[in-house]
């Protein structure tokens, strides 16, 4: 088989890992980046959105059962993401996006798709704001994620001029 079928498998568990172990020690004020997230995007870009799709919903499912959180809530999500990131691939763009920063805004709109959809699941309380609640724990991740991301973009070029 294929190694673009097994890298992004292998992949999914040290990026886990440090999603759930160093990750929160870089929040501010409980935002959180998504690394999975950067992770799909960036495989979703490379081999199109269909590749995209299913890759979501196996990094999602993986999410789900270690962390605990609610089963199904963010395979939806990350399945949806990788979705609306497969947009970004073909032949002619695929270069564009991955290594300019572009790919930051393709980060941003994913993130902030897979948050909604998240935050739609997991924070079901009738008592506070909706708006709150979308600006809370769907903005403020996708802003920090997309951010995060331009380290992607950054650090190939750093490497390729020493």
């Amino acid at each position: 088989m294929k190694a673009k079928y097994f890298i992004p498998a292998l992949i999914v568990f040290p990026v886990l890992l440090i999603q759930l172990t160093l990750v929160p020690l870089i929040s501010i004020e409980s935002v959180i980046p998504d690394l999975i997230l950067i992770t799909l995007v960036y495989f979703s870009i490379l081999y199109g959105q269909t590749y995209g799709t299913i890759l979501g919903s196996f990094y999602g499912l993986v999410f789900d059962l270690i962390s605990g959180s609610l089963l199904g809530s963010s395979m939806l999500s990350k399945t949806v993401a990788g979705f609306s990131a497969g947009y970004f691939s073909s032949e002619t763009r695929r270069e564009k996006y991955l290594n300019t920063y572009s790919f930051a805004l393709v980060v941003f709109l994913s993130s902030l798709i897979d948050q909604v959809i998240y935050s739609f699941f997991s924070a079901l309380d009738f008592n506070t704001n909706i708006l709150l609640i979308l600006f809370e724990q769907a903005l403020l991740p996708s802003i920090f994620t997309s951010a995060l991301s331009i380290l992607v973009v950054i650090i190939p070029f750093k490497r390729s001029y020493n």
